[in-house]
């Protein structure tokens, strides 16, 4: 696969079983008690727009399509599709602690939640999901505690600090110490291909106004438009929050850039599926 710059890219695998095509990152592979992958657009039977690992109910797709999308994606995990529990993502912060009880939730059966970008569980078998077309997937395991949770961060969930929300829910939730922490910054839209508006750019300076750090995050075109680094502005709050820094591992994948493999709602004007982060713990 011609993966834009993907000879630059040290912290995503790419892994193959069948048709089906994922992600995988290194610093999770070494924790043998959790299972964890971020889907491509390849290996599914979407078609269209969709084509072809869409994991989207609600963007058009036939429904018998997605079902057989998430049985592919649950094979290679490991697990049953009765054991994914899906988001309600609606660009906040919000968290939701989830269990066996959840199983499903999203796929088999409807949600009982609604506006959750994030879950967190520390129960085996459960296996979390959030979507992405240009977002930034959070990953998150307490190598202690034996906890785990998966978050979206778009620009709004970034400017409100989504990552530290969830290592203050960890801490809450489980006991958690940000120093027993690994997490992962998913594949997302880089600073080259987000460009936004000077409202966006303004909070960003604000929120982020230590010295040098809106100089990192934000290049500045001219005429009221930025280039915005989601990549570092989450590695800023996850190392902020108490993550040891050489616990994070930041992808440089940029969604926008490899549209052929990755849905990008950038590249496609917004005709596209959703990609899937997914994380679990072992059932055993």
């Amino acid at each position: 696969m011609d993966w834009h710059r993907y000879e630059n890219t040290r912290q995503v695998r790419i892994n193959q079983e069948g048709e089906l095509v994922y992600l995988t990152f290194p610093v999770l592979e070494e924790i043998d008690w959790v299972s964890h992958l971020f889907s491509t657009r390849i290996g599914g039977v979407s078609e269209g727009i969709f084509a072809s690992m869409n994991l989207s109910y609600t963007r058009g797709d036939k429904k018998d399509a997605v079902d057989e999308n998430y049985r592919r994606i649950a094979t290679a995990l490991g697990c049953r599709v009765e054991d994914i529990v899906c988001s309600d993502q609606t660009h906040t912060t919000n968290l939701k602690v989830v269990g066996r009880e959840d199983g499903g939730k999203g796929i088999t059966r409807p949600k009982d939640y609604q506006d959750v970008d994030g879950l967190l569980t520390d129960e085996p078998g459960v296996y979390l999901a959030t979507f992405y077309a240009d977002c930034v997937p959070l990953y998150f395991v307490d190598v202690k505690k034996r906890a785990i949770a998966l978050a979206h961060s778009g620009w709004r969930g970034t400017v409100a600090r989504m990552g530290q929300r969830v290592v203050e829910k960890m801490r809450e939730v489980y006991g958690t110490d940000p120093a027993d922490l690994v997490a992962v910054v998913g594949p997302s839209i880089c600073q080259e291909c987000y460009e936004v508006s000077e409202d966006v750019a303004e909070a960003f300076a604000e929120e982020f106004h230590r010295p040098g750090q809106a100089e990192e995050i934000l290049l500045e075109k001219g005429g009221g438009k930025y280039q915005l680094d989601l990549w570092r502005a989450n590695e800023v709050v996850l190392t902020e929050a108490g993550i040891p820094a050489e616990s994070i591992q930041v992808t440089d994948l940029c969604t926008c850039h490899n549209d052929r493999y990755l849905f990008s709602h950038r590249a496609s004007h917004g005709q596209r599926g959703n990609l899937g982060a997914f994380l679990g713990l072992s059932g055993n």
